[in-house]
């Protein structure tokens, strides 16, 4: 063990509100941070739900409609499957309708997947549940109105909560079957086909270029005997939302910067108060041949502790705060404000260290500045300090 190593051991810091300073800005930026990616991960899921991150649909059709479907398994597919960058394509089949309870009626648009259970069942938004007092197994009579009117009896099966919903803009899901029934379509025949993107490609500058190089595969593999598709992301059909999501950022990042200068003065006052309390062992230290360097390295490192020490408190509260948030959702919020009911928290461990480590080596950087005060030190005054 080195002398500076040895002797920091040896010190006491004498700065509590130092300590609750920095655990308290620690807990913030955590707390940004996860509410951030709560953000991000909520409305990103939401978005993958509604329509995926790329849409391809045809370029002459109103994708709500009956008409112009594209191909569920058109010749291009397996150009768009082969890069890295996808995790699913899956078809969707889209119709507006107009849903009938009682006295009560309301637009909506139906959404045929996969996978949608029973024929006739549907998944229902609590909100339009709530404005036409549906309940699980009432039937939902609705209304799809083109050149003629069809009726079809759904059942309502569960509802889920919208994130991205609006009472003008209420999805509801079905079997994709039942929809190609209802526009009289073949097996073959959807309104879109809907790809999510793995996690890393799906920021805004990432999906702008991904959509790019999907819509160039497109043009050159769609067969001659084939109608072309257009490829739309979902930053464009939803970019007020994007547009949000990047002011969270900022705000974080501006919380980051905030919190480090706070606690890093903090550090600052409690440091100098160290170093003048012990000149006279600092001006020991420099006659017995150590260097300013040497001595400053001694105070950076129980300065280093209790900062470590504070960051490790801030985080476990942090981390229980958002243990308590993400399963009780204490905290809420106005849906038509923010999207989501809750304050969404999702605490994303690379995001976490990586805020600790920029902020560790900001408020160390910050007490480089009372360590000048070292070199001021003239040992032959202060060791005949008394």
């Amino acid at each position: 063990m080195g002398a500076p190593a040895f002797i920091s051991r040896k010190l006491k810091f004498q700065g509590r509100i130092a300590v609750y300073t920095i655990a308290i800005a620690s807990f913030i930026i955590i707390i940004a941070v996860a509410v951030s990616s709560g953000f991000r991960h909520e409305l990103r899921a939401g978005i993958a739900g509604i329509s995926g991150d790329v849409q391809l649909t045809s370029p002459y059709m109103d994708y709500i409609g009956e008409d112009n479907p594209i191909p569920r398994n058109p010749g291009f597919l397996s150009s768009i499957d082969s890069m890295d960058c996808i995790r699913s394509v899956t078809p969707a089949v889209y119709r507006a309708g107009i849903v009938k309870s009682g006295d009560n009626i309301h637009g909506v648009i139906f959404k045929g997947v996969p996978g949608g259970g029973d024929s006739l069942y549907v998944s229902v938004p609590k909100r339009l549940g709530q404005m036409l007092g549906l309940s699980e197994g009432d039937p939902l009579l609705t209304y799809f109105i083109s050149s003629r009117v069809k009726a079809r009896k759904f059942r309502i099966r569960e509802f889920y909560d919208d994130v991205l919903g609006s009472d003008d803009n209420l999805v509801v899901y079905a079997g994709i079957g039942d929809m190609q029934r209802v526009n009289g379509w073949n097996e073959d025949e959807v309104s879109a086909l809907e790809i999510v993107l793995k996690d890393r490609w799906q920021g805004t500058a990432a999906l702008a270029e991904v959509c790019e190089e999907i819509g160039a595969r497109i043009l050159f593999n769609t067969p001659e005997d084939e109608d072309t598709v257009i490829a739309t992301s979902a930053a464009r059909r939803f970019p007020q939302i994007f547009t949000w999501l990047d002011l969270i950022d900022f705000n974080v990042l501006f919380v980051l910067v905030l919190m480090v200068i706070v606690a890093g003065f903090n550090m600052i006052s409690a440091l100098l108060i160290m170093l003048f309390r012990n000149i006279r062992m600092i001006g020991i230290l420099k006659s017995v041949g150590m260097s300013d360097r040497d001595i400053s390295s001694v105070f950076l490192r129980t300065s280093s502790s209790v900062v470590i020490k504070g960051m490790a408190a801030g985080n476990a509260a942090a981390f229980l705060f958002c243990i308590l948030q993400g399963t009780t959702h204490f905290l809420h919020l106005n849906p038509e404000n923010y999207f989501v009911s809750w304050v969404p928290v999702h605490v994303n461990l690379l995001q976490v260290l990586a805020a600790d480590a920029v902020s560790y080596l900001l408020i160390m950087v910050l007490l480089l500045l009372p360590c000048l005060f070292v070199s001021h030190v003239d040992p032959a005054k202060t060791v005949r300090a008394q």
